[in-house]
Parts: C-alpha cells; structure tokens; sequence
C-alpha cells in the first residue's frame, strides 16, 4: 500500500512539473531548458529562461522531495533585457546597454552546465525575470540563494539581486534603477570597501513613505571572495519571526532581527526632543570654572622664550666661518635667449660649497637652540568646581507625534520578479542557479546538485601544495631563500648528526706531527671530528710503543 502511495505521489509531482512547463511554454517564454545543450545568446528581443529545477540531475528519490515541497518553489520563467535608460546619468551612458550571454564558466567547467554572464565593462545592465506567482510574506520564511563568480575578479562593481516589488505597472521592459523593490541582497565592490547587501524597504504605516533599512555588515573578511575567482554560493534567509540569516558557501557570516539590527531602525522612538524647547539664558553648562581668587605669581615671566641658546654649546674645530654654504654654479653660462629686460639681472644657480664638505660646517656658527628651563608660558587660573553647575542642557521630551510600532517588519510588501540591475567596471560576472523558497532543506539540496558540484569540479583541478608554492614564489621571489632555508636546514642538521659516523680503526697507526689536528680539522667533517676526540681519550689509557718516530698502540 505504501509503495503504491509513493508512487502516485511521483505521478502526481510529475504531473504539477509538466503543468508549469505547458504553461511557461503557452506564453511564449520557455526557450531554455536546463538539460538543453543549445547555447542561446540574450539580445534585447530574446528571452531566456534557465528553470529552478536542473532535471536531468536529480535522482527520481530525490525528485519526489523536491516536488512534495514544489509548493513552495518559485519558478523563473523568462530573463528579460531592459531597454530604457536612467533618469540621473548623462545620455551617452544613461541608456542599460549592457550585454548578457549564456554560457559555461572561464575555469572549472561542469559538463553542459551554462550561467548568465555579464560581459560589458562600465555599462550599465539591467535584466530581469517574472515569477511564476508572487511571494507573499505571511506565515512562512524566505530563502532566497544563488551563484556568483567573478571570474576576472572585480575593480568596482555589485553582483547583488533585486526583488521587485508586486505592482500593476511592473515592467520588465523598462526596468531601472528607481523601479521599486522588496529587498535587494548580495555582493558589492568599489575600492577596498568588501560589502554583502541585505536591504530591505519597509512602508511607514501611518504616512505610507518607504525607507530602507540596511541590516549589518558581516563580521568576517569578505575579500576573498572577491579574489579568488570561484563560484560562491549566497543565501539569505529570512523568517516569520523577524529574525534573518545570511550564508556564503553555506556557513553563515552574520544573523540579526530586523527589529534591533538594521539601519535605520524599523521603529522610530517613542519620545523625541521639543522642537520649541531653547535653553534658558542663565544656563551654566560649565562643570569647571577659573579660580576667580587665583593670582599670578611675581616671578612668572610670561615673556620668557621657549627655546633658548644652548650655553654649553662649543663651535666644532675647523669651522669655516668665511666660507658660504652656498656658491655660484663655476660652469654656468648665462643662456643665449636671456633678455635682461625682460628677464632681470642673470644669476648664476646656487650650488652647495665644495670647500664646506670636508669641514664640520660654513657661515656663521650658532648654538643649537634648548628647551627653556624658565619657560611657563602664559599664566592662567587654575580650574575649579562650578557652584552653579546645571549640568549639560537637553530639550525636554515629548511624544514621538510620528511613532508607530511594527513588530512584524517580515511582513513586507510581496514581490513578483528578481533583476539584476548593475554597474561593473569588470566584465564576464557569472550569475547561475537561483532559487526562492520557503524550505532551508530544499534550498540546501539544490545547492549540493549545483553549487557542490562546481565545488568538487574547482577542488579537483587546484594545483597541488608545490605548485601553489612556485607559483607564490614567482610573484614573490624572496621566498625561494625561505624555502631553501625550510627545507635544507632541517636536512643539513639531520645529515650532520644523526649521520653514522665511521671511525678510524684503533689499531691504525696514526702519525704524530704537529700538523696532526690542523689536518684532521680541515679534511674531516664534523662526524669524524668527534670520532678522533673521542678515540684519542681512550687511548690515553692504552699502553703505545714508539717506532720510527711513530705512535702505535700495543693490543
């Protein structure tokens, strides 16, 4: 019985799959199935669509989980170019005329696996794609994840996405900048500011005006990412009880409330200063005051230098007083096109005095100038509590005639589409396998069939740990003396010591001359160095017999 419900359940999860490609396709929008090995370049009147679900790479096991959950997957449909222009930028760049192109990665291809690439340098880009039903903010979290790579690394420039928000006179066509949005997150760079966005707008409920909110920026070191030109996995997750995650590669670099960590607050404060309130005048904000009984003493010199002459000072031996420290270059000439009317007297340039290099100095000789040990400088009263003190003046309070209290920030405005909306200064960003969800668990396994997958592609081709050495020593070369002196230290010292050491036999004669030692020293290593001291002391105690002028010991 439970097999047979298992598999109507498949039936039916095939049969919602099937329905929303027949729908997409009714609409004239499918062009692009993930599995299709066709290579469709995006201009301005094509439509791409690359769906959430990479069929071909999902055991049917899995299948049935992701389709039991497939309530809560929203389904891209088409990418659609922007064609107007920005309304604040100069005509020649105002016009989104940016390129987009389908297509594998630079490095660490997947087999068949295409992304959208942004390939203009300082363009403005702008593209977007409907959802097949908007996202409400009700009852159930928000997980919204996808793919960057700079593949040529990034000068300036965002990767980040935009919810647009669900409006009667959305547009694709005319996308742009002020088009409004729910929330927009991701990656952002210019200079050495490493940014990871998560904004969302939030609508005032007494007056209706928006305001965005800027949640905090992540405590980690963002750089990397930026650099390394690998495929990086974002999520951002948002839940009912106000409380929001995000994730890079699947480990999270910053958590919040979007009560108590965005910028500026969702609440405005209940009481706020009276702007009619004003300070009195007879307000004495001073907590100290000159001592108004205080008297300068008779012997204080407020006139007195604070440097002085120094009087110990003596005039160096063979000072040249005569001698200037400057002179007239000898080998100048007055040029040929010097008009003393126009041009003044000619002067020869001012060289340093040959004569004064040999000698401690030229001009005339002063003493280095001292710190003044009769310097006060001028007298002040010293300061003293205030008697009358009030302590620093704040307007009263009043109530906040603008407070309200939203404790449910989640609950935004819903959203019916995501764009990309950017300005780089690098081009070929690749963007692929976005989702939106309301199951972490969903999200998390699309990420394993996709983002995992470039991962295992990308560790199998890194060059191995020597190679990762050479190539910093080729930008760095000092290194290679770090290197030799890592590696061939330890060799050289294991070598001397621990090297067996051979020693001459004890019964050898061994020749007595006073070059003996002298000898041994220089044509032996250290190993038989030791050898020979070592013998020698135990044959201090051995008997020896002189023949021809040579030791010998006796056995």
């Amino acid at each position: 019985m439970s097999r047979f419900v298992k598999l109507n359940q498949i039936f039916i999860a095939q049969i919602i799959l099937i329905i929303h490609v027949l729908k997409c396709f009714s609409v004239g929008k499918l062009t692009k199935i993930l599995h299709s090995s066709e290579f469709c370049p995006i201009n301005d009147d094509l439509m791409i669509t690359k769906y959430i679900l990479n069929i071909y790479s999902i055991h049917t096991a899995c299948f049935l989980n992701y389709l039991l959950a497939f309530s809560c997957f929203i389904i891209f449909c088409s990418w659609q170019v922007s064609k107007t222009m920005k309304e604040d930028a100069d005509e020649d760049i105002a016009k989104y005329d940016g390129k987009w192109e389908v297509e594998p990665l630079k490095e660490n291809k997947v087999p068949g696996d295409l992304g959208l690439v942004l390939k203009s340098r300082a363009k403005h880009h702008a593209i977007a794609a409907l959802l097949n039903r908007p996202f409400a903010f009700k009852d159930k979290p928000l997980i919204v994840q996808y793919e960057v790579n700079f593949q040529d690394g990034i000068d300036c420039g965002g990767a980040y996405i935009k919810l647009l928000s669900d409006s009667e006179d959305l547009d694709l066509d005319q996308f742009h900048d002020r088009t409004p949005y729910t929330i927009m997150f991701g990656p952002d760079k210019c200079g050495e500011d490493y940014k990871l966005h998560f904004i969302f707008r939030h609508k005032n409920p007494l007056n209706g005006d928006v305001e965005e909110k800027h949640a905090k920026r992540p405590d980690v070191d963002l750089k990397k990412i930026y650099t390394d030109k690998k495929t990086h996995l974002y999520t951002l997750v948002l839940n009912p009880d106000n409380s929001y995650e995000i994730f890079i590669d699947q480990s999270s670099v910053s958590r919040g409330s979007l009560l108590t960590d965005v910028v500026p607050p969702v609440n405005p404060p209940k009481e706020v200063d009276d702007p009619k309130d004003s300070k009195p005048e007879d307000w004495d904000e001073r907590a100290k005051i000159p001592d108004p009984e205080a008297v300068k003493p008779d012997d204080w010199d407020e006139d007195a230098p604070a440097k002085v002459p120094d009087p110990d000072a003596v005039k160096p031996e063979g000072w040249l007083d005569d001698e200037p420290e400057f002179v007239s270059e000898p080998t100048a000439e007055k040029p040929d096109d010097w008009d003393e009317e126009m041009d003044g007297e000619w002067e020869a340039p001012q060289v340093p005095n040959p004569a004064c290099s040999a000698a401690p100095g030229c001009g005339e000789w002063k003493p280095p100038m001292i710190s003044n040990p009769q310097y006060k400088g001028k007298w002040k009263a010293p300061l003293i509590d205030n008697t009358n003190f009030q302590g620093v003046w704040s307007p009263r309070k009043i109530t906040n005639p603008d407070y309200f209290e939203d404790l449910h920030p989640f609950r935004m405005e819903s959203f019916r589409a995501v764009g990309l909306e950017l300005w780089s200064m690098t081009s070929d960003i690749y963007f692929d396998n976005f989702i939106i969800t309301s199951e972490k668990e969903v999200a998390d396994r699309w990420a394993a069939d996709s983002w995992g997958l470039k991962k295992l592609v990308a560790s199998a081709n890194e060059p191995g740990v020597l190679s990762q050495l050479a190539l910093a020593a080729e930008e760095r070369p000092w290194l290679w003396v770090v290197y030799i002196l890592t590696v061939g230290l330890p060799i050289g010292l294991a070598v001397l010591f621990c090297w067996p050491k051979v020693c001459p036999d004890p019964t050898e004669e061994i020749p007595f001359n006073s070059n003996f030692l002298k000898q041994d020293i220089l044509s032996h290593s250290f190993g038989y160095f030791v050898c020979y001291f070592q013998q020698r002391d135990e044959m201090l105690y051995r008997p020896i017999s002189i023949q021809d002028g040579n030791y010998s010991v006796l056995q």
